[in-house]
């Protein structure tokens, strides 16, 4: 089994406090339905910067990485159908699935 980063971009912020509520209450529901598969449920990203060899800026592109998940699946294959479930999708946001590679 391999780890798999699930990366999270762009996306549409929720409307209402409710919104927002419901959109959390799906997110733990696939979380938890994921069981031993899920290695990370997730990493928020904030206050995002973008480095150049002579330059520091914020990212305010919208369609940025917003954060992170990593699953152990077989096969990247694997871990797509993984992210197909995941309702982030539903939010207009788009994932990347990533293999990482262990360093030792």
């Amino acid at each position: 089994m391999t780890n798999f980063m699930i990366a999270y971009y762009g996306g549409n912020q929720p409307s209402s406090k409710e919104e927002g509520m419901a959109q959390m209450n799906k997110w733990k529901a696939w979380v938890e339905g994921l069981g031993e598969t899920i290695v990370n449920p997730g990493t928020p990203l904030m206050g995002t910067k973008i480095l150049t060899s002579s330059n520091v800026q914020d990212d305010n592109d919208p369609n940025s990485m917003k954060g992170f998940a990593v699953v152990n699946a077989e096969s990247i294959e694997a871990a797509i159908e993984i992210a197909k479930s995941d309702p982030f999708l539903e939010n207009g946001g788009t994932i990347r699935v990533s293999q990482m590679m262990e360093m030792k």
